[in-house]
């Protein structure tokens, strides 16, 4: 069983997040509901995203059940959640917990300032690469859709969130199964994305 942690704030980019949880539901439903994804935010209200939509968490941070996945998402938020030391010292212990950390488009911001990304080899939303940079004790790789670095998977931005979390399934349960998922979601980007070539040893 896999329980995949997604976190919410005001601001947040919908299809950051809305990207990842299709594919991690669709993922467990094809394995028998064998896995369990959940939304979770600072405060037990529902949250306004960057777009407009509004969200209820299932879980604050302070009671959501064990995570094997933490996933932070991107959006204008992140802007301001980075001077947010409730939130941001949520996300550093609760990365060093999980056996995977990913993040979508400028959720690395915040993954650099709890800590995660420091050192790292990161994606982020092409706007934001610069500043992502200039924060320091970062490598911000440009040319690649998402970036795996030991345990943190991070992706450019939007859409991009799909090609990352598609390649995490494939790691945790394989390349076929991440086909499979690919196609009960009927995603077909151009070119194919990687969970397709050879996992890394």
């Amino acid at each position: 069983m896999t329980t995949y942690g997604l976190l919410l704030f005001e601001g947040v980019e919908e299809l950051d997040f809305v990207g990842p949880w299709e594919v991690f539901t669709v993922s467990s439903v094809l394995r028998g509901g064998a896995d369990t994804s959940v939304l979770i935010a600072e405060r037990d209200e529902p949250v306004r995203c960057n777009k407009g939509m509004r969200v209820l968490p299932d879980h604050t941070v302070d009671d959501h059940p064990p995570l094997d996945v933490l996933l932070v998402p991107g959006g204008s938020g992140t802007r301001r959640e980075v001077s947010n030391p409730a939130l941001v010292g949520w996300i550093t212990k609760t990365a060093a917990a999980t056996a995977w950390v990913t993040g979508v488009c400028t959720g690395a911001l915040l993954l650099h300032e709890a800590g995660p990304a420091r050192g790292r080899r990161v994606a982020t939303h092409h706007a934001f690469q610069e500043a992502l940079q200039a924060r320091g004790d970062i490598t911000v790789v440009r040319d690649a859709r998402y970036v795996v670095d030991g345990n943190l998977v991070t992706s450019q931005g939007v859409s991009a969130g799909i090609d990352m979390a598609l390649w995490l399934v494939g790691r945790l349960h394989g390349r076929d199964h991440a086909r499979a998922v690919r196609r009960a979601i009927q995603y077909e980007p151009a070119p194919p994305y990687l969970a397709d070539e050879p996992l890394p040893g």
